[in-house]
C-alpha cells in the first residue's frame, strides 16, 4: 500500500533485489528451467502487484498463489502472464477462473465431477497436485491418479497443463525423507507419463530445492522465499550456493525523548524499572502493525547504533532506551541496516522462535510499501542501495 504517509513507519522494499535474486537462482538453474514466482500472502508481506511485475520483467515466466482472491487481484492489475493456485479452490468458482486464464488444482476426482454442473465459457486450466509426503493436500496413490486422469480425459472442460508436488524437509540437513518423497515422485510421475503423453509443466522445486538441487527440478521451479532474499533455513543459508539479497527492510522514527529518573517505569504493567537516570524514546509502531508484544527486550537501530526495546510493546507506539539525548525525527530502523549495523529477519524470527517467512507477513497494511528502484524510492526520494 502506497499513499499519503502521515505517521512515518513504513516498509522499504528493494525491488532491484528481488531482480537481482531471480539472477541469482536464473544462473545455477539449466537453461530450460523455468521461475514460477510466488507471491503469495501479498507477496509474503512485499507487496503482491509490484513485486509480480518486478519478478516477470526479471524473467520469471509465470506466478504462483494460494488462493483465488489472490489471482483476481493480479489480473485486476493487468497482469496477463500464467498464474497458478496452489491451494483448494472450490469447483463453483472454478468458471471464474477459467474466464480469467487462472489454473487451479486438481487432486480429488469428487472435485472434477462436480465441475459438470457449472457452465464453462472456457477449459480450465488445471495442475495435478502430488502428495509425496507433505501431507497436506494431493493423490497419494496410483489408483488415485489413474482414475484422475482418466476423469480429466473425458472432461471437455478441463485443460491439463502441469503436475507439481512440494517437499516436506528440503531445507534440513539430513535428506533421507526429502529422498524418500523423490522416489515416491518419480514413481507416479512413471504412471503419469504412462497414462498421459501431453507435454506439461512439472514443477516440483520450493526455493530449498531449487538452490540445492538445480539440476533436477525439471521444467520449472516456483521461487519463494528467497526470491525475497531470505534463506529457507540455516542449513541452506550455510551452504552459500548463490548470494542473495533482503528486499525487505523496516523503518520509524522518533516522535518523543525524554529524561527519566531512577524507579520511573515505562509502558503498561511496569514491567521495566529504570535502574538509573536514562533516555527514552518513543517510536509509533506496535502490535496492531504487526510488530509482536513478544519483541520487547530486541534491539533496533538508531544512528547506526542498537537500542533496545524496553517496557510492553503498545497497539501503535514502543519505547527505546537510548545511550544519549537523540534529535526528535531521526530515523529508527527495526529490520535492516545503519551503518556497520544490521538487524536482520532472520534475528527478528529467532527472538520470537519462529522462521523468516513470518516475520514480513506479520506486518501489516497499516505499515505503507515504499518500493526502492534504479536507486529511487517510490515517493521520489534518492535512495543508495547496495547493489
Amino acid at each position: 500500500m502506497v499513499g499519503e504517509m502521515y505517521r512515518e513507519t513504513w516498509v522499504e522494499i528493494n525491488l532491484d533485489a528481488i531482480k537481482h535474486n531471480i539472477t541469482q537462482i536464473k544462473e545455477i538453474l539449466p537453461q530450460e528451467t523455468n521461475i514460477i514466482a510466488v507471491v503469495k500472502a501479498n507477496a509474503y508481506g512485499h507487496g503482491m502487484v509490484s513485486v509480480a511485475k518486478k519478478a516477470l520483467e526479471s524473467g520469471a515466466t509465470a506466478l504462483a498463489v494460494a488462493i483465488l482472491e489472490e489471482a483476481m487481484i493480479l489480473r485486476e492489475a493487468s497482469i496477463n502472464a500464467p498464474i497458478l493456485v496452489l491451494g483448494y479452490v472450490p469447483a463453483k468458482h472454478a468458471p471464474l477462473a477459467a474466464r480469467h486464464n487462472i489454473t487451479l488444482p486438481i487432486f480429488q476426482k469428487k472435485w472434477l465431477e462436480e465441475l459438470n454442473q457449472y457452465q464453462f465459457e472456457h477449459p480450465l486450466n488445471t495442475h495435478i497436485k502430488l502428495d509425496t509426503g507433505m501431507g497436506r493436500i494431493g493423490i497419494r496413490s496410483t489408483d488415485e491418479l489413474i482414475n484422475l486422469i482418466k476423469e480429466i480425459d473425458n472432461n471437455k472442460n478441463i485443460q491439463l497443463t502441469g503436475i507439481f508436488t512440494h517437499f516436506a524437509t528440503a531445507d534440513e540437513k539430513e535428506l533421507v525423507f526429502y529422498e524418500e518423497q523423490i522416489k515416491r515422485l518419480e514413481e507416479l510421475l512413471s504412471i503419469f507419463k504412462q497414462h498421459y503423453t501431453k507435454d506439461v509443466t512439472v514443477h516440483i522445486g520450493n526455493s530449498a530445492a531449487s538452490l540445492r538441487f538445480p539440476e533436477s527440478m525439471h521444467n520449472s521451479i516456483r521461487f519463494g522465499i528467497s526470491m525475497y532474499g531470505l534463506y529457507p533455513s540455516n542449513d541452506v543459508r550455510a551452504e552459500n550456493r548463490v548470494e542473495l539479497l533482503p528486499a525487505f527492510s523496516l523503518h520509524s522514527r522518533l516522535v518523543h525523548v525524554k529524561k527519566i529518573a531512577k524507579g520511573d517505569s515505562i509502558s503498561y504493567g511496569r514491567t521495566y524499572i529504570a535502574e538509573k537516570d536514562e533516555w527514552i524514546g518513543t517510536v509509533p509502531i506496535g502490535y496492531g502493525d504487526g510488530w509482536s508484544r513478544h519483541l520487547q527486550g530486541m534491539s533496533v537501530l538508531v544512528n547506526g547504533r542498537r537500542m533496545p526495546i524496553v517496557g510492553r510493546i503498545c497497539m501503535d507506539q514502543l519505547m527505546i532506551r537510548l545511550d544519549e539525548e537523540i534529535v526528535i525525527g531521526t530515523k529508527v530502523t527495526l529490520i535492516g541496516e545503519q551503518g556497520n549495523e544490521i538487524i536482520e529477519m532472520d534475528e527478528v524470527a529467532d527472538y520470537l522462535d519462529t522462521i523468516n517467512y513470518e516475520v514480513p507477513c506479520m506486518i501489516n497494511e497499516r505499515v505503507p510499501r515504499i518500493y526502492v528502484e534504479n536507486g529511487k524510492n517510490s515517493r521520489g526520494e534518492i535512495k543508495n542501495p547496495k547493489l
